[in-house]
């Protein structure tokens, strides 16, 4: 397999810094750019050049795909919490699908051969049945998987029209931190279950909400398919090595597990690795979460040279509190 230099947006935030790590494991060179609004410049390492600006800043993009010679972009910069994107739209729409634009723009120019996309299960709202497929219905209930679903499309259009091609990683529910230490979710104001809860764990939150008991779930709360950071990363290198090797191809597949656990489940498996329960916070739905989300996985496991390591709720969490431990004890 024929490794290229490869730039990754928002490399020095949570899933990316995932994806820098996968990548240099396996031996490509890998650049990053980062604005530092949710990321941490202590979790790219030191030797992987990083620049820091706006994916907007299109002579920065240029000047970058320029001197380091990028022929492939994982693009994971943006914003991501669902209820902020109901409360402000036209940020999402900003910082999501505009800086997008400007992102594919410079890539076209500089010509980038590969675009690996990180989109979300968002994009298909809150679907009629469960596990959700690839080819199902697309509605966003909420900004963030509007603007995920716009790139698509930009993406899609932009392939045909340029000597591209393009990959769309939907994921399900992202979640746990490098099993080495070597980084994990930092950002401020989580609003995400498990990062939430070990938050509490370790002291920084006085309790946990459940946001709405009345779904119709098996035990009222909402169901989504967690799946392990490392494994997602894995995912990405898998899919940037389908797209090298089928160059006149595009690529759309959910990133998930194929199974759901409830946020009741989740919270059980974090006291068991706690030792000593979380005080929980039962109150009414959040705007824009649908009651069910599962991925149907069976692309994932047909397409690309990937299997999970870390497919098991017991070992995201005890991952995720080992990290929010090593958070507290530097000070973070």
């Amino acid at each position: 397999m024929t490794k290229v230099p490869v730039l990754v947006t928002g490399g020095a935030g949570y899933i990316g810094s995932h994806a820098v790590l996968a990548l240099k494991d396996a031996g490509w060179a890998v650049c990053v750019i980062d604005n530092l609004s949710t990321g941490a410049r202590g979790v790219v390492p030191g030797d992987v050049p990083f620049f820091e600006g706006d994916i907007a800043d299109g002579a920065l993009v240029a000047r970058i795909i320029a001197e380091q010679g990028v022929a492939a972009i994982m693009h994971f910069a943006g914003s991501i919490v669902v209820p902020e994107s109901v409360e402000q739209p036209l940020e999402y729409y900003r910082n999501n699908t505009v800086a997008s634009h400007a992102l594919i723009s410079a890539a076209v120019a500089g010509g980038v051969k590969h675009i690996l996309f990180s989109s979300t299960a968002a994009v298909y709202g809150a679907p009629d049945k469960v596990p959700v497929e690839e080819d199902d219905s697309k509605q966003p209930i909420n900004p963030y998987g509007a603007s995920k679903l716009m790139t698509e499309r930009m993406l899609e259009d932009a392939s045909a029209a340029h000597p591209f091609n393009y990959g769309a990683l939907r994921y399900f529910n992202v979640s746990g931190a490098d099993p080495q230490g070597r980084t994990g979710q930092i950002g401020k104001g989580a609003t995400h279950l498990i990062k939430v809860a070990v938050e509490a764990a370790v002291g920084k939150r006085d309790q946990v909400a459940v946001y709405g008991t009345d779904y119709p779930t098996p035990d009222g709360t909402c169901v989504r398919d967690y799946i392990h950071v490392s494994d997602l990363a894995a995912a990405h290198v898998a899919a940037l090595e389908w797209l090298i090797a089928h160059p006149d191809e595009n690529l759309a597949m959910n990133c998930g597990y194929g199974r759901g656990l409830s946020v009741l489940e989740v919270l059980d498996a974090i006291d068991k690795a706690n030792g000593q329960p979380l005080k929980r916070e039962m109150g009414p739905r959040r705007a824009g979460d649908p009651p069910m989300l599962v991925a149907g996985n069976a692309r994932l496991l047909s397409t690309l040279d990937w299997r999970p390591a870390h497919a098991d709720i017991d070992t995201i969490v005890g991952h995720a509190l080992a990290w929010e431990r090593k958070l507290a004890g530097r000070g973070d």
